[in-house]
């Protein structure tokens, strides 16, 4: 048989990790994994607009923000807090035991999580740009 590689085009390989799931994730974990993942945006609107919003990946009882926005002109106002204590009550009512975020280390982002309740779990040197990572993490139950 003979084997060809390729960069497939977005969505081209969707159904193969669809039907195939359950099993790379259970034999990665060594047990069988029920994987529920989704994808929740919280939003803070001021006048109709908004003006804050984070993005929380939930999956395997664990919520992971992948992203936290808030307007220049909206910050220190409270409206970040508001954005990660909404996704936290969330995690919590999907049974999650913990909450994670990864920002750049020793980056106003990271203070601003720690002043949120979350410990730096590790730091991965030079990650992504070349830049130290810090993942932070809370534990919620």
């Amino acid at each position: 048989m003979s084997l060809d590689t390729e960069i497939a085009k977005p969505g081209d390989a969707d159904a193969f990790w669809k039907t195939h799931d359950r099993d790379w994730r259970s034999e990665l974990w060594n047990f069988r994994v029920v994987w529920h993942e989704q994808t929740h945006d919280v939003v803070v609107r001021a006048g109709g607009e908004i003006v804050g919003a984070l993005r929380l990946r939930i999956a395997a009882s664990l919520g992971h923000v992948e992203a936290l926005y808030v307007l220049p002109a909206q910050r220190r106002r409270g409206v970040g807090r508001v954005l990660v204590s909404r996704a936290e009550e969330l995690s919590n009512w999907y049974n999650c035991h913990k909450m994670t975020v990864p920002v750049f280390h020793d980056h106003p982002a990271q203070a601003f999580f720690l002043g949120c309740g979350y410990a730096v779990e590790a730091i991965i040197p030079q990650h992504t740009f070349k830049l130290d990572v810090a993942l932070l993490r809370k534990f919620l139950l």
